[in-house]
C-alpha cells in the first residue's frame, strides 16, 4: 500500500476565481482548511505542475494535484449494494441512482454510497478524482433520483469532463414545483453562487462577481392541486441549480429541505421531488451520441397521484 494518495482536479467555470485553499476545502470537505493550507505551503499541492500559494486565484481549466498521506482517509470498501445499471461498456457505466443514496464518500457517509456499490460491481474505475470519488465525473444530490454517468478509465473521464465543461451533455429533469405557472414554458437566467450566510446553500446573486451564469429551461407538463409537474433542461450545471432557480421564481420544489417554504416542504416527505430523467453525451470511444431515459420512480408517481386534480 502506498504512503500517499494522489488527487487530481480540473477547475470548472463554476470554480473559477476562487482562492486555492478555499476551493480545495470545497473539493475535499473531509479535510480541514488549515490542513489543506499546510499541504499547499509544504508544496504537496501543485497547479498546472507548479507550487502555488494558498491565496492563488484558480482559473477554468487549471489542473490541481494533491499528494496526501493515505492515513488521512478511512478505508473505502466495496459493498454488495444493489444498483440499477442501465448501460455499461469498457468506458462508462450509466446508473439510475435511487433517492436517498449518497454518490460518493464524505464525512458522515463513508459507506453505503454509490461508490461503495460500484467498487463491488467492478474494479476498473477512473482514478482522476482520488480514493473518495473513483469514476465520479458528476453527481446528483442524495435526495435526487435518476441518471448519472460513471467513468471506468481516465481517458473516458477526461472526455466526459470536457463535455460537461462546454455544456454539451444533455440533461433533463422532472420535478414537482409549488404553485401554478402562468406560462407553459420559460427560462430562468440567473447567476448562482454560494450563500455567504449559509455555506450549505446556494443562492441567486445579482452580478457575476460572486456567482456564475446559470440557465434553466422549464416546461409545464401538468397542473396539479397547489403544485405543478414540470420538466427542466439544464443549459449549465451549477450546484443545486434547479432547486435554487425554481425557488427564486416562487416555485420551490416540494419537499426541498433547503429552499422550500414550510408549506411546499410539508407537501412531500423524504426530500425534494426531483428526478434526473434523461442523459445524453458523446461516447468517448465511438464518438457517437448516446441518449438514455429512465422511468419516473414510485415516490414521484405517488406524489403526482396525491395532488392530481
Amino acid at each position: 500500500m502506498t504512503d500517499t494518495e494522489s488527487f487530481r482536479f480540473t477547475v470548472t467555470e463554476e470554480q473559477e476565481e476562487i482562492r486555492l485553499d478555499r476551493l480545495l476545502s470545497e473539493l475535499m470537505p473531509e479535510q480541514s482548511r488549515s490542513y489543506l493550507q499546510k499541504l499547499i505551503k509544504d508544496q504537496a499541492v501543485t497547479v498546472n505542475g507548479a507550487p502555488a500559494k494558498p491565496s492563488a486565484q484558480t482559473l477554468s481549466g487549471d489542473v490541481i494535484c494533491v499528494e496526501m498521506p493515505a492515513s488521512r482517509f478511512p478505508a473505502i470498501l466495496p459493498q454488495d449494494i444493489p444498483i440499477d445499471i442501465i448501460y455499461e461498456d469498457s468506458d462508462v457505466i450509466v446508473v439510475n441512482k435511487s433517492r436517498g443514496m449518497v454518490v460518493h464518500p464524505a464525512p458522515g457517509h463513508y459507506d453505503g454510497t454509490l461508490v461503495n456499490a460500484l467498487m463491488y460491481h467492478c474494479h476498473d474505475l477512473s482514478g482522476i478524482n482520488g480514493v473518495l470519488r473513483p469514476g465520479i465525473v458528476h453527481r446528483i444530490d442524495r435526495d435526487t433520483s435518476g441518471l448519472l454517468v460513471v467513468c471506468k478509465n481516465d481517458r473516458a473521464h477526461e472526455a466526459i469532463s470536457l463535455q460537461l465543461k462546454d455544456h454539451s451533455v444533455k440533461r433533463s429533469y422532472q420535478a414537482l414545483a409549488y404553485g401554478s405557472f402562468k406560462e407553459k414554458e420559460g427560462t430562468v437566467d440567473a447567476p448562482i453562487g454560494r450563500d455567504t450566510a449559509d455555506r450549505k446553500k446556494m443562492c441567486v446573486h445579482k452580478d457575476l462577481l460572486h456567482a456564475k451564469r446559470a440557465v434553466t429551461h422549464y416546461t409545464l407538463l401538468e397542473e396539479l392541486k397547489e403544485c405543478s409537474h414540470i420538466e427542466c433542461r439544464l443549459e449549465t450545471g451549477r450546484t443545486h441549480q434547479i432547486r435554487v432557480h425554481m425557488a427564486h421564481i416562487g416555485h420551490a420544489l416540494l419537499g426541498d429541505p433547503l429552499y422550500a417554504g414550510k408549506k411546499a416542504f410539508e407537501m412531500a416527505s423524504g426530500g425534494q421531488i426531483l428526478h434526473a430523467k434523461t442523459l445524453g453525451f458523446i461516447h468517448p470511444s465511438s464518438g457517437e451520441e448516446i441518449l438514455f431515459d429512465s422511468d419516473l420512480p414510485e415516490y414521484f408517481i405517488k406524489t403526482i397521484q396525491k395532488y392530481r386534480k
